[in-house]
């Protein structure tokens, strides 16, 4: 017979895995299974795509969603609307008189405000007679420039001429040859500011002056040292008055409170003191900064002071508890200059990553950054009167409107590393820098009327030229300027000037003005 195997042929031995190589193969025989239809998008359900852009748009459009139509004729002879002898109702000018918008997001129309008052048909015709047409109707009368628009227009700066404007004068019933005779728009003349001179030099401070600041009454005025003093000096004489010792480091700003007798300083020992000036003594330190501390300004009607650091921050100190309110972080370098006014945005800074930041005082956020300059932003200035400001830049001084920081005009040609601004109310912007000149500006145009650049102290080197900070005074008759010479030089306005003897020489190439 046949021989019989042995017993142990039937059991082979179940060859024995890790549990993690188990795992792993039942996670490969899943995804095999599932590799064919593996990441493709489940289909869309009709039914919740609805309701879900329902509540979407109910959400985010409710306060818009219906909205009056204002239909357009584009079909129709341009003067059609004008002498009314078109019938079809089709395409008649229609101006309707209040729109129904709700007054504010998510208030509904009552019956009373859903009308539509219709104006008289007379005030229809003035009103059609006196509008620049419609987008849609230059649209439907656009054609392209002729070679002869071309040569003509060759030269001027762009956006200097309004496209279509020889439609515009057709429409409101001038003739072909009234549009021709059209000049590119001039340049506003710039105003006549007598030229400044200097008129005083003082000296005392054994190093750089880096600060000024003028009190209130305007009799004395403060500047801070890299003697690591602060100094207050009279007005009117020039005379010291007493000198504060306290830091330990360069003193970088110093200012004045309008609202109690006290003096707030700060400087590269990181310190932020605040002094009464009845007894001449430190009352207060702000601490928090980790770096050198640049620059300080106090909030003209809050009693909250900020300053700005080279550790990338401003800082929001409650003057009274000395409490840190807010910590204004998201600038990458260095903030050199913090500036506040009453009026939102009530912060600004500018600072070495080249941004100027306005800043929500109330959030201690940013509500604006600011990307135009190319270089860092050592100086910014508000205009007293307007609601605007300066910044100042290697590349370029800028013009900006608040509350959004629109960007207004370069004023380009003071070619150095510019420490600082002063503007005062007759519109003259001056501008101070680091190798020694200063020049003066007409606000409004951006013309450079005076050029100055002040003889160094005797005894100093030319290379000790340089102005770190200036301001005027509380009348604006006087220009005070620190400077690297280790003087305070005093300027006023040149009484013998007149505009036949300092004419404006006013050359109007800043039409090609650049636009960023």
């Amino acid at each position: 017979g046949a021989s019989v195997p042995p017993k142990w042929c039937f059991f082979q031995d179940v060859q024995k895995h890790s549990v993690h190589t188990l795992v792993f193969r039942s996670l490969k025989r899943t995804h095999d299974m599932f590799v064919s239809d593996h990441a493709k998008p489940i289909a869309l359900d009709d039914h919740s795509h609805k309701v879900k852009m329902s509540s979407k748009l109910k959400a985010d459009y409710g306060a818009v969603l219906h909205m009056p139509v204002l239909k357009e004729g584009k079909d129709r002879p341009i003067h059609g609307g004008l002498h009314g002898h078109q019938t079809s109702t089709e395409s008649e000018y229609l101006v309707t008189g209040t729109h129904a918008y709700p007054s504010g997001p998510g208030v509904a129309l009552t019956a009373e405000t859903k009308l539509h008052r219709m104006p008289s048909e007379a005030g229809v015709h003035s009103m059609a007679l006196t509008l620049p047409p419609s987008q849609a109707r230059l649209d439907a009368g656009r054609t392209a420039a002729s070679v002869g628009d071309i040569h003509r227009h060759a030269g001027i700066a762009e956006r200097s001429q309004p496209p279509m404007s020889s439609l515009v004068h057709m429409e409101a019933g001038g003739t072909k040859t009234s549009a021709l005779v059209r000049k590119a728009p001039t340049m506003p003349k710039p105003a006549w500011h007598p030229p400044w001179k200097l008129f005083r030099v003082i000296s005392g401070h054994l190093g750089w002056v880096r600060s000024i600041a003028v009190e209130p009454g305007n009799q004395w005025f403060v500047t801070g040292s890299a003697d690591r003093t602060i100094k207050i000096w009279d007005l009117a004489s020039g005379k010291l008055k007493l000198s504060l010792t306290g830091h330990i480091s360069t003193v970088r700003g110093v200012a004045v409170s309008s609202r109690s007798p006290y003096l707030f300083s700060c400087g590269e020992d990181k310190q932020v003191k605040c002094w009464d000036l009845e007894y001449n003594k430190v009352i207060r330190h702000y601490h928090g900064h980790l770096s050198a501390v640049y620059g300080l300004d106090l909030h003209p009607t809050i009693d909250v002071l900020v300053t700005c650091s080279r550790d990338a921050t401003a800082r929001v100190w409650d003057i009274r508890s000395k409490a840190n309110v807010h910590t204004l972080s998201g600038h990458t370098n260095t903030v050199a200059t913090v500036k506040c006014q009453a009026a939102e945005p009530q912060i600004i800074t500018g600072s070495h990553d080249s941004t100027i930041r306005l800043w929500d005082l109330v959030a201690g956020k940013t509500r604006a950054t600011l990307t135009n300059h190319k270089k860092s932003v050592r100086a910014v200035v508000l205009h007293p009167r307007q609601y605007t400001f300066a910044s100042g830049s290697a590349d370029n001084i800028k013009q900006w409107t608040f509350p959004d920081g629109n960007f207004i005009q370069n004023l380009s040609g003071h070619n150095a590393i510019i420490n600082t601004l002063a503007v005062n109310s007759d519109g003259v912007l001056v501008s101070g820098a680091d190798n020694g000149t200063i020049h003066m500006w007409d606000w409004r145009t951006g013309y450079n009327f005076q050029r100055i650049h002040a003889a160094v102290q005797p005894g100093s080197l030319d290379s000790e030229s340089g102005i770190f900070a200036c301001m005027f005074d509380h009348s604006e008759s006087r220009l005070i300027t620190a400077e690297a010479d280790k003087t305070i030089k005093v300027y006023r306005e040149d009484d013998t000037a007149t505009e036949e003897s300092h004419p404006v020489n006013w050359k109007p190439e800043i039409l090609k003005r650049k636009r960023f």
